[in-house]
């Protein structure tokens, strides 16, 4: 294998590695998927102003998100399905985000449950929180969330309903997978994936299995998710869970100001400017486009954090410049995840801090709290 020194060498890796079902899962986006690529290429736009002569010496990255300590402005995003890009990925990869000091979000949607990653871990993780309409599900979730001592509850604002993802759709996406000819011959080409899937018993979503009257397998499962994201969520539905479960809650999904606004009014602690990479509302603003104007307004009410299209530790740095007090990784983890297990999200940590730490340097900062949009070159990046 060739030496891997960025995340694009972990995606090119993890797609020779994950069955291509499960591949395009994470590594696609809705309709057209223009929202998708922007994420990614608006971040290529903004250009870094470089400086000399500054004493370089007792660099930190450190910070805190919602009052827990970070070693980098990062933490592991929820994302669905990631015990199908490797076995028990979702335990593998909260214990390389416990090791390096970030924090992790487990999906509503995971293969591993709430309680397998209290059982492997010992630092406190965050849960994620779809809407369904069956409220006492989200109520007994939250329990549970509770008592696996998770510090944070992420509310999950922008999937009420399901974008088309056409990827998914070809390829007849299910966990486990659906065994037609074209999905057996192309897990064949992926021992690696299959021994370890074989050496599981964790390939259905944990959460939900065996915690929902009459849902015991993946027909009985489909059919209730599919029936079970609810679009009649409003601020009022906010504002209960909230109360129930009494903790740091993070609304994601925040792309408009007047949202941002109703999100600081809402008494929650922080928001993430989110367009769920582009897998929700193609043609909406690229994520770091939507972010500075967010930042500028709320601010200084709530802590304002990001996620989409971050491959790298410059991306983080310049989220960081335009107002980000904190951003999500997905795609990127998942990449190392499936490419290599736990210690490729440990690698996928590590080359986003190393390339924070040299960016920040090199544009003549110690600390990240003394950076600000004076490091990026005027005229080049979204006001």
């Amino acid at each position: 294998m060739s030496v891997i020194t960025t995340i694009e060498d972990l995606r090119v890796l993890a797609q020779r590695r994950v069955p291509r079902m499960f591949y395009d899962y994470a590594d696609s986006g809705s309709w057209t998927e223009s929202t998708y690529r922007a994420n990614e290429a608006d971040f290529q736009k903004i250009k870094l102003r470089q400086r000399v002569a500054v004493n370089m010496e007792n660099r930190s990255t450190a910070v805190s998100m919602v009052g827990q300590a970070a070693a980098m402005p990062v933490a592991i995003a929820p994302t669905g399905l990631t015990g199908m890009q490797h076995a028990d990925g979702e335990i593998l990869a909260a214990r390389a985000a416990e090791k390096f000091g970030v924090p992790f979000t487990l999906s509503t949607m995971s293969i591993c449950s709430i309680e397998d990653i209290a059982a492997h871990t010992s630092a406190p993780f965050w849960f994620q929180l779809y809407v369904m309409k069956d409220r006492g599900f989200i109520e007994r979730l939250i329990d549970r969330a509770k008592a696996a001592r998770c510090s944070a509850l992420m509310l999950t604002l922008d999937l009420q309903i399901l974008g088309q993802r056409h990827k998914d759709l070809k390829n007849g996406l299910s966990a486990p997978p659906k065994l037609t000819v074209a999905n057996i011959l192309n897990m064949m080409t992926k021992p690696r994936w299959c021994l370890g899937m074989a050496g599981t018993q964790r390939r259905q979503f944990g959460n939900i299995v065996g915690h929902v009257h009459g849902v015991d397998n993946m027909g009985s499962l489909a059919e209730w998710t599919a029936k079970q994201f609810d679009p009649a969520l409003s601020w009022a539905d906010v504002e209960w869970i909230k109360k129930r479960w009494g903790g740091k809650l993070i609304l994601k999904g925040i792309q408009d100001l007047e949202d941002a606004k109703l999100a600081v009014d809402s008494g929650a602690d922080a928001l993430i400017v989110s367009n769920h990479g582009g897998r929700q509302l193609d043609g909406a603003q690229s994520s770091i486009e939507a972010l500075p104007s967010i930042a500028a307004a709320v601010g200084s009410q709530i802590e304002v954090w990001m996620d989409g299209g971050i491959r790298s530790g410059q991306d983080v740095l310049k989220a960081w410049a335009l107002g980000a007090r904190g951003t999500l990784i997905g795609r990127s983890f998942l990449y190392g995840l499936g490419a290599m297990g736990e210690p490729g999200v440990t690698k996928a940590l590590e080359i986003i801090h190393r390339e924070l730490d040299l960016t920040m340097a090199f544009c003549g900062h110690t600390q990240l709290q003394t950076v600000n949009r004076n490091i990026l070159l005027p005229g080049t990046y979204p006001s």
